[in-house]
């Protein structure tokens, strides 16, 4: 398989199909502890009245749907993806409201249409980080409310200090500083800032678990899974899969050890909005002050 050549090269490729996506979100249900639902977890980061008229970007395979629609049996959801894969994928959930594909720096709707914007997972993949945020803050309504989950840079250490024991071993050095969040932008640390150019208030809410793995196979897929993401992060004279093997005897040798092997994963959500959600009463009363 060829390497892609460039970063939205590398995400489509990521998600032409769901397998990797799902393999991960798998992964993560299992060996996660403490075993809280991350997507349960973000939607109560907001107050839910029942008739919100909702977007979902960057939907991937719908893990979203069920919880959304739950929250609001009076509303409407519209969800997409850039990917056609994901999109199409998408469409086959049972819960799945009006899906369409979506670019997030070019969204097909009139200022002032939604009342909740969900891009989980997504805005570090965009080109244009800002251009998005400003096409989600024009979609909004202007007490709506966006919620956006991501990861910290420092996400799954442990597994960012394995990658560079191999490149070590390899002889080689990395193209960038960690290949466990190889995304360029829209970690927990510059998110608030990014997303306070284009709304009034901004909260940032944090999730810190781990994840324990008594056995080395579901961590090598998990990473094998992400092989579009990262393989372009190597020097073009190592083949991926020198790196995976020699990754694979590291967390082998680790695990027979230790007997488990622990990474620690932090994630969170970034939610915003001009006057709406957890700033609503202040606005007012700024409002009232100033006469």
């Amino acid at each position: 398989m060829r390497p892609p050549q460039s970063n939205r090269e590398a995400v489509q490729l990521a998600y032409q199909t769901e397998d990797g996506l799902s393999l991960r979100q798998r992964i993560h249900e299992v060996y996660s502890f403490p075993q809280i639902s991350f997507v349960e977890w973000v939607l109560s980061r907001i107050q839910w009245r029942g008739d919100e008229y909702v977007l979902d970007i960057g939907a991937g395979n719908g893990a979203y749907f069920e919880p959304i629609q739950s929250r609001i049996p009076q509303g409407t959801l519209i969800a997409g993806d850039l990917s056609m894969g994901m999109a199409r994928c998408a469409a086959l959930h049972p819960a799945a409201g009006h899906i369409l594909n979506l670019d997030a720096e070019r969204l097909p709707f009139p200022k002032h249409t939604f009342d909740v914007v969900l891009a989980n997972h997504v805005l570090f993949h965009v080109t244009d980080v800002n251009r998005a945020l400003s096409e989600i803050q024009r979609v909004l309504k202007p007490s709506g409310v966006l919620l956006a989950s991501t990861n910290s840079q420092t996400n799954m250490p442990e597994l960012d200090m394995l990658f560079k024991r191999v490149f070590g071993l390899l002889g080689v050095r990395p193209k960038t500083a960690s290949l466990a969040e190889p995304q360029p932008h829209f970690h927990l640390e510059d998110a608030p800032r990014l997303a306070a150019r284009h709304f009034f208030a901004v909260a940032r809410y944090d999730l810190p678990s781990v994840l324990i793995f008594p056995e080395a196979q579901p961590l090598i897929d998990y990473v094998r899974s992400t092989r579009a993401l990262r393989e372009l992060l190597l020097p073009p004279s190592i083949a991926w899969e020198d790196f995976m093997n020699v990754f694979a005897d590291q967390v082998q040798r680790l695990i027979n050890h230790y007997g488990e092997l622990v990474v620690s994963k932090l994630s969170g959500v970034i939610v915003a909005s001009n006057m709406g959600g957890f700033c609503r009463e202040y606005v007012q009363k700024l409002r009232l002050a100033q006469g």
